[in-house]
């Protein structure tokens, strides 16, 4: 089968962790590496965002990366990106038309099913034939407006724009059974979603081999894309508490905001709640890791916490669990479906502190638990979130949509544009 994926500004090329870099990239690039494992020839269009990228690179064996023309070549934020869908979406549709057009189509992020509807619309009036498109959509705007209110910093019109590429795409990949809940109160119908969640890298990630050695008897982790809605202010008030009854704890910190240049605000902020809080010498801020360097972190720490105010599903714990580490997570998005309660970690409120503090506290007062946990959260990991499964679930998905859209007539007025 030959697999467009359209992934406006999240590159399987880009370096995780750094701006707009993290959960979509490693998805896009982790799923399409699986389906040309399967046989499968994979292309993956996204953005130019530098001068100096070549138009067309390979990434893995049967998966190429298509560098499009749309808006200047350097980086803009994802959130400005709207104007240069339409643009996104031609260079796309001209490569089909140049090279061959794709089986199906499953774009990545609300703007990039813009694009994908886009191409689509434009390959059927010249061949006559339309490609099904899938669509996954990483994030929901309506769920983080809900949350971060006035600091969205969304443009306006992804309030109608969004629900319109749920409801126009053939099919909808969801990540979590949270996701479907919205979408379906969006207009989305349900009959075209399937839930497949994202996977983990089981080889780079598991509980043997090196580790980094804490500088305090119990490490806590935080990892991430460092923005306010991750919590990480949340887990250092936890760290105070902890620290008030006596543990000789730490929290190492990694992970870069949205910020470019030599200042990072959103770690000068936490590093001054930590200040604030007593606690500076107890947090450290590790800034950008490369991924695979991130495993040993995760072995050296005690548990890791990931509670963030909502999260559309979270890849953290899952490789927390893969390397057989205990996870504090919030009730919130995917961490519910991911994360088991008293079996590979333990759930907390969103933003209570308190709760945080009391569930780390119980943890390091119960090493068989948090054994248990590390050895169940593995387990876990190994039986439903492999790369490999996820792949056969969303070519499950995709034959779905194939069948179901095979007689189908074409529903696009050109949303993009």
């Amino acid at each position: 089968m030959r697999i467009a994926m359209i992934s406006e500004h999240a590159s399987p090329l880009a370096t995780i962790g750094s701006v707009d870099a993290g959960g979509q990239n490693v998805h896009v690039a982790a799923l399409s590496r699986a389906l040309a494992r399967r046989g499968h020839d994979v292309t993956v269009y996204t953005r130019r965002d530098a001068p100096d990228l070549d138009e067309r690179v390979t990434f893995a064996p049967g998966v190429e990366v298509v560098h499009v023309n749309a808006g200047p070549a350097h980086y803009v934020p994802k959130d400005e990106l709207l104007p240069y869908m339409a643009a996104l979406g031609d260079g796309v549709a001209l490569d089909w038309l140049r090279n061959g057009a794709p089986d199906l189509v499953h774009t990545h992020f609300w703007m990039s099913g813009l694009a994908g509807l886009a191409a689509v619309q434009d390959v059927e009036a010249v061949l006559g034939d339309r490609i099904p498109l899938l669509h996954t959509f990483h994030a929901l705007g309506v769920v983080k407006r809900r949350h971060q209110n006035a600091v969205d910093t969304s443009p306006p019109d992804r309030v109608w724009l969004e629900p319109s590429v749920g409801r126009l795409a053939d099919g909808i990949i969801a990540t979590c059974s949270d996701e479907v809940f919205e979408l379906k109160a969006l207009g989305v119908p349900q009959e075209r979603m399937a839930i497949v969640p994202c996977g983990v890298d089981l080889d780079l990630f598991r509980p043997d081999g090196p580790r980094e050695q804490p500088d305090h008897r119990h490490r806590l982790l935080s990892i991430g894309r460092l923005v306010p809605r991750k919590g990480v202010d949340l887990v250092i008030e936890a760290v105070r508490r902890l620290v008030g009854t006596g543990l000789d704890v730490e929290l190492l910190v990694v992970g870069s905001s949205d910020a470019r240049g030599p200042r990072d605000p959103e770690i000068e902020r936490l590093r001054a709640i930590a200040d604030a809080s007593g606690v500076a010498d107890r947090v450290r801020f590790r800034g950008q890791v490369d991924q695979d360097k991130t495993a040993a972190l995760y072995r050296s720490a005690d548990a890791v916490i990931c509670t963030p105010w909502y999260e559309p599903f979270g890849i953290v714990p899952l490789e927390a669990m893969a390397c057989g580490i205990p996870v504090v997570a919030a009730t919130v998005g995917g961490l519910i479906d991911t994360v088991v309660d008293q079996v590979t970690g333990v759930h907390v409120p969103p933003q209570d502190p308190a709760a945080i503090a009391s569930a780390v506290g119980a943890l390091l007062a119960d090493p068989s638990s948090m054994r248990a946990f590390g050895e169940a959260g593995r387990a876990r990991v190994e039986g439903r979130f492999s790369w490999d499964r996820v792949a056969g679930e969303t070519l499950r998905a995709y034959r779905s949509t194939l069948k179901r859209t095979a007689l189908r007539s074409p529903v696009l007025g050109g949303a993009a544009r």
